[in-house]
């Protein structure tokens, strides 16, 4: 090679090679490093989030399933397993998860202390609530509440959640329908029952003599169980208010004197206006007019799902039959059935409800058009 194509040989300047930058060297050497913390940091931000994730889907499994406050009834058999338990409970549709409850029971230690036995329970409650009712056992006890003016049933188009019937109560408190019919159907013969049966029809219901109030009981007790409480309550009050001596200084027997303060229930809640619904009753039946009340018909369209209608082919049409319907047509409460006892002095022969929700009383017919006219022109004209 001629020296002239000869380049220098370049020399290391301080141990190092000529033209090397170190600044590059040093990020060259500090990539993996950095590499390394970044998958790290992201590696666990994601199993933070997932672990955030599976708690909140977790305390959601935990909620309530909804809002429906109506009681099923569940029973727990002994030897049944967590596991058991778990998907009863969600078969029910009383619990969102089956594993959330089993992972809940786990992680409180309580796996070994759930009780068996008889339930009422909601899906409006939490799994947490829930498996306190649980851990109760049979000493878990239920609230039942009874209205006055309430009946056996209501076929009417209402709402379901705008019903107070009998039935839809027992149904909201975790019976079933067939449990629910077999009670209503059933016999109550003790002597307070035969008491408080006495003049009642042969085959009738049990309409007008579930006495409204709030009862408690165990979880396991059966309608009949209800249904009796409800009985001997009613004769208790019959019996402290000496009704039936009242009645009958009215000419009425318990069976009409409770078929009337039925009527006046269904007519007015307030217990001066039904004092005085029941003088209007009681010279109406003297003077053999009919009663002319509108809740009779209204009640019977009820329970046989019919539309209401002033001229409906029934006993139970007070607005054209004299005398009493054929039985109550609601449960009375106690100011009602005092009204029966000791009606308030006058001789009204009308009244009518007002759309200002005032009673209105009337002695002539003439008296009573004007008050329709000047106080009910709504709810007068849905009649």
């Amino acid at each position: 090679m001629p020296e002239a194509d000869k380049k220098p040989i370049l020399q290391p300047i301080d141990g190092q090679p000529s033209g090397l930058n170190l600044a590059n060297v040093k990020n060259k050497n500090n990539l993996p490093k950095m590499f390394n913390f970044k998958v790290i940091i992201t590696i666990a931000a994601i199993l933070l989030s997932t672990f955030l994730a599976v708690v909140i889907i977790f305390l959601i499994e935990l909620s309530p399933v909804g809002g429906d406050t109506e009681l099923k009834k569940i029973t727990i058999t002994s030897g049944s397993t967590l596991s058991d338990i778990g998907k009863q409970l969600k078969d029910e549709s009383i619990i969102r998860s089956s594993i959330a409850f089993d992972t809940y029971v786990r992680i409180i230690g309580k796996k070994n202390n759930l009780q068996s036995g008889t339930y009422r329970l909601s899906s409006s409650e939490s799994t947490k609530q829930i498996v306190e009712h649980i851990l109760k056992g049979s000493v878990d006890t239920f609230d039942i509440t009874f209205f006055p003016g309430g009946t056996l049933v209501d076929n009417s188009s209402n709402a379901t959640d705008k019903k107070y019937d009998i039935t839809t109560i027992l149904r909201r408190a975790g019976y079933t329908d067939e449990e629910i019919s077999a009670g209503l159907s059933q016999t109550y013969d003790t002597v307070n029952d035969k008491l408080l049966f006495a003049n009642k029809p042969v085959g009738s219901d049990l309409e007008g003599y579930i006495y409204g109030q709030t009862y408690k009981f165990n979880v396991g007790a059966s309608v009949h169980d209800v249904l009796q409480a409800t009985l001997d309550e009613f004769y208790k009050q019959i019996e402290d208010n000496n009704l039936i001596e009242k009645f009958s200084s009215h000419g009425l027997s318990l069976f009409q004197g409770i078929t009337l303060a039925s009527i006046i229930q269904r007519e007015a809640g307030g217990a001066q206006a039904q004092k005085q619904i029941a003088q209007v009753f009681y010279l109406r039946l003297d003077l053999g007019m009919s009663l002319g009340s509108d809740v009779t018909y209204q009640y019977i369209a009820d329970k046989t799902g019919v539309p209401r209608a002033t001229n409906i082919d029934s006993p139970y049409n007070l607005r054209v039959h004299t005398g009493l319907t054929p039985g109550p047509i609601s449960s009375p409460g106690l100011s009602a059935l005092q009204a029966v006892a000791d009606p308030a002095e006058g001789d009204y022969l009308y009244f009518l409800a007002g759309d200002d929700g005032t009673v209105h009383y009337a002695r002539t017919e003439a008296e009573h058009e004007a008050n329709i006219v000047n106080y009910c022109k709504i709810a007068c004209s849905t009649l």
